[in-house]
């Protein structure tokens, strides 16, 4: 365990969210210091002092209409072991390149000098930004998956793990989306200053590990697209007939194409299969009805499109990573408790 504080700069920017970075700040606060004032009546000593980066100090607006106060400037802050880098609240589309170029510079520059960097979200971004995670592998939020795999072919893009750790000396860490920032600070309280203080510091919060990863929150992230409207047009019919027996046939039907040049126009207009597209609608649908209805698996299977349950339960665990009884249980609990409250 270090002798001294682990120190870590938080970089912040106008595209974040005080949850994140606050929340951040909070729990590396929490370090050493909360699990003896539970236990014992008296505050243990912190062992990470965190601080806010910015391009400048003073009031700073960020989403949501929240202000934070940056306590240092890129140019003049003091060496850190760690860097945080908060999520980047744009669509996954917008583009990135020179909004973020001092920030960028400053990242390279302290990687160079040894600190860990660790991103939440689609902070990632900004490390694929600076040439860092060329040949690593990496994860970010599942709706920023594909921008980072398309913008970035040489990074090796994890959308199914919630955790990433790469790079020399594993000194580039990133978590994936939503909530998995808490996972983020738990590994690096456990990497920079402990085990247990990190189990001290989930027992304090009721934090829960996302060990299942991150593709049980997915959603199917590809929209309709426009350019190719043959393919359109046969998005939108499979949208309202996903069910039927052999979807992709009807689908070729319909375009007017040969088989195998549909296939091929449908990847390049979707970035997905027909087959694929079609399960990841079907899957969608199930998620949907597991979560809001208490109908039996083989009736949800056969809802979706699948006439064999145990066909459908192996393809769900396989793409989703829970089992469909396991994911009703994690995201059906809220409306059963609004149900109990008589709100649903």
């Amino acid at each position: 365990m270090s002798e001294s504080p682990v120190s870590i700069a938080i970089l912040v920017y106008p595209e974040t969210t005080a949850s994140v970075v606050y929340g951040m700040l909070d729990l590396f606060r929490s370090a050493g210091r909360d699990w003896p004032v539970v236990t014992e009546g008296r505050p243990g000593p912190e062992l990470m002092r965190p601080w806010l980066v910015a391009r400048e100090t003073g009031a700073l607006e960020i989403c949501n209409g929240a202000r934070l106060f940056p306590e240092c400037r890129l140019d003049d802050c003091p060496p850190a072991d760690i860097v945080c880098v908060p999520e980047v609240s744009l669509p996954p589309d917008a583009p990135l390149a020179g909004r973020y170029a001092p920030e960028i510079a400053w990242l390279g520059a302290r990687y160079a000098d040894g600190a860990l960097l660790a991103t939440a979200c689609s902070g990632a971004m900004l490390l694929a930004e600076a040439g860092l995670l060329d040949g690593c592998e990496a994860t970010t939020h599942w709706a920023w998956c594909e921008a980072l795999a398309e913008r970035f072919p040489r990074v090796r893009v994890q959308p199914r793990r919630a955790l990433v750790a790469s790079g020399a000396g594993q000194r580039l860490v990133m978590a994936g989306g939503g909530t998995s920032w808490m996972d983020l600070a738990l590994y690096l309280i456990a990497r920079s200053v402990g085990l247990e203080a990190a189990m001290q510091v989930a027992r304090v919060n009721l934090i829960d590990w996302h060990q299942v990863g991150q593709q049980p929150f997915a959603r199917l992230a590809s929209t309709r697209q426009v350019e190719d409207a043959v393919i359109a047009r046969c998005q939108v019919w499979i949208a309202e007939h996903y069910v039927e027996p052999n979807p992709v046939s009807a689908m070729v039907g319909l375009s007017g194409l040969a088989e195998r040049t549909f296939k091929r126009r449908f990847r390049q207009a979707t970035g997905m299969a027909p087959l694929e597209y079609v399960q990841a609608l079907r899957l969608e649908e199930a998620k949907q009805m597991l979560e809001t209805t208490d109908n039996p698996i083989e009736a949800v299977a056969n809802e979706a499109g699948y006439e064999d349950a145990g066909y459908f339960s192996r393809l769900f665990r396989r793409q989703v990573g829970l089992t469909p009884g396991q994911y009703r249980r994690r995201f059906g609990a809220l409306r059963q408790t609004l149900a109990a409250a008589g709100m649903a």
